[in-house]
């Protein structure tokens, strides 16, 4: 089971987009180099700013591109990099991965998912009413939903580049579902 990288993308300075590139590098242990969410502590501008010191589970952010192609269908224009994430993926159910999944990319890299991204109103400024569209709740199970892809940690590191395979391991029995972090 797995699917392929479509595109990669990093940025030097906390923007809400990140542009596109030909390749990343991932650190183990930190993040994508160069990007501003890399660090073993948190990242997040807004948390650094009240847990600076706790452990950094947000180094990579990953969303599926499936996601973009139901967003255009209610009206909104959303490509690779430009929800903020670092890797775009295709053909992979990451929303549906459990807790401590192994992400095998290209050659080199693994990164062990840590959990949901939680989607900030930001997202709001980006464009108006996309927010209700990535974070729901359920009248009826009281539960939400997040759609905006997941976050992991550097495991081993290495180049990765749209193209480039994504195998999948799962950890053992019994899984525990995602969480927001």
């Amino acid at each position: 089971m797995g699917g392929q990288v479509t595109a990669v993308s990093r940025s030097e300075q906390y923007a809400f987009s990140k542009p596109n590139r030909p390749f990343i590098t991932l650190l183990a242990g930190l993040g994508v180099e160069g990007d501003v969410h890399a660090g073993k502590t948190i990242r997040h501008q807004f948390r650094m700013t009240y847990e600076p010191d706790l452990p950094n589970l947000r180094q990579v952010h990953l969303m599926h591109e499936e996601l973009f192609d139901e967003l255009a269908l209610k009206g909104f224009d959303v490509s690779a990099g430009r929800l903020g994430e670092n890797i775009t993926t295709g053909g992979v159910d990451l929303l549906g991965l459990p807790t401590g999944a192994l992400l095998r990319l290209g050659e080199e890299a693994v990164l062990e998912v840590t959990g949901l991204r939680n989607p900030c109103a930001k997202i709001n400024d980006f464009r108006t009413g996309l927010l209700g569209e990535v974070f729901a709740l359920d009248p009826g199970s009281g539960e939400f939903t997040f759609k905006s892809g997941v976050m992991a940690v550097v495991r081993s590191g290495g180049t990765v580049r749209a193209g480039d395979p994504v195998e999948i391991e799962l950890p053992p029995l019994p899984h525990s579902p995602l969480e927001r972090v």
